[in-house]
């Protein structure tokens, strides 16, 4: 992969990665080897891989060529030594599973633009690659019960839905069903800017 001409740009990067720096600086296990779902163009890597002390090992991942490619020219760009070279992974396809010593999943604005059936593979990766007492940190729009959904929230979930008919906004009381069943507790709800949620579960 080649560095020149591929680094993307995700506006809300920059809005959105210091409050989830934050969140993550508090849960995140001690030493720290993280995989990375749906890395995209690789700017929360590099930043949260750089500046999380607890971290020694970033593996980024995405389904996306043209994200592996942003991801891969941003990490030779920057030279970061804990952030590993970007990897092809379908959470959806089991024959894919990564192999590796991690204790956190990560998997920013993820499950909303994909269909659920990338959530049920998340979690059962979760179930099979995290070590005991592991972390699954997941960050984006979710429902909640007993909470008036936001109207931004509401037309963003309306444009996903026109894209595709099975992306969309998740319900978090279904979100968490799906990760008890593969041994996850939810742990954390923290609010986060623009009616985002940082949700974090642990494995028991």
């Amino acid at each position: 992969m080649k560095p020149s001409n591929s680094l993307a740009h995700a506006p809300a990067t920059r809005r959105n990665r210091e409050p989830i720096f934050n969140v993550l600086q508090t849960y995140l296990p001690d030493p720290a080897r993280v995989l990375e779902i749906a890395s995209g163009t690789g700017e929360h890597a590099v930043y949260l891989s750089s500046n999380l002390s607890q971290v020694v090992h970033w593996q980024p991942t995405d389904i996306d060529p043209t994200a592996l490619s942003s991801i891969e020219a941003r990490r030779q760009s920057d030279h970061h030594p804990k952030l590993f070279p970007a990897r092809l992974l379908d959470v959806t396809a089991p024959t894919e599973m990564p192999q590796g010593d991690y204790n956190t999943l990560l998997a920013i604005n993820m499950i909303h633009i994909a269909p659920w059936q990338a959530a049920e593979g998340l979690m059962k990766l979760a179930q099979n690659l995290l070590s005991n007492d592991g972390v699954l940190f997941l960050y984006g729009p979710f429902w909640q019960a007993d909470v008036s959904p936001a109207e931004s929230n509401l037309a963003f979930d309306a444009s996903l839905r026109q894209r595709n008919p099975l992306w969309g906004i998740r319900h978090l009381d279904e979100v968490t069903h799906l990760a008890k069943e593969q041994g996850l507790i939810r742990q954390a709800v923290v609010p986060m800017p623009a009616n985002n949620l940082s949700v974090v579960f642990r494995k028991e």
